[in-house]
């Protein structure tokens, strides 16, 4: 199947190509912005990497099992078992038994946890719902076609990097 841009030429691909390399630099530009509104309470912590990331995890996805939190975090159970250890201890995690296996444990965040990790999103949340309302109608409508149409773009092709090669 050829793109659209191959029918129109090399000048148009050559204009994407420039508006794409755009697009990347305003989100890199977006990122520094948002990391150094964020960086207070990030920087503040005395919890580690792997705490954080345990913390994010669970943010995202809710409670899960000791095992696949461990997978999704990129670690061992035993290494997991510390980490979980340490943010309990904390109050900012909880373990229970799963109620369809006993044997298994699950882990979520307590209501401490939600709010260190909405503290560490929300400076960030917060600068950029000022910086929007300070925009019009016609570019927050624009803005929201483009973001909406990057989303289903992005979906799409996690959906298929994630699919099985096929033969």
């Amino acid at each position: 199947m050829r793109s659209r841009d191959h029918h129109m030429g090399d000048g148009a691909s050559e204009g994407k190509r420039e508006l794409v390399e755009r697009l990347q630099e305003l989100e890199l530009r977006q990122v520094r912005m948002f990391a150094r509104s964020r960086s207070l309470p990030l920087l503040s912590t005395t919890l580690t990497i792997q705490q954080l990331k345990v913390l994010v995890v669970l943010s995202i996805d809710g409670d899960m099992p000791t095992h696949e939190l461990a997978e999704r975090v990129g670690t061992g159970v035993a290494t997991l078992t510390g980490i979980v250890d340490r943010l309990a201890a904390r109050t900012l995690v909880y373990r229970r038994e799963d109620p369809s296996d006993r044997r298994v444990r699950r882990v979520d965040l307590t209501d401490e946890g939600y709010a260190l990790i909405g503290d560490l999103w929300g400076v960030g949340q917060q600068r950029n719902r000022a910086a929007l309302s300070t925009l019009d109608i016609d570019t927050l409508r624009a803005l929201a076609k483009g973001l909406e149409a990057l989303c289903d773009a992005l979906e799409k092709t996690a959906d298929t990097s994630e699919s099985p090669e096929e033969p």
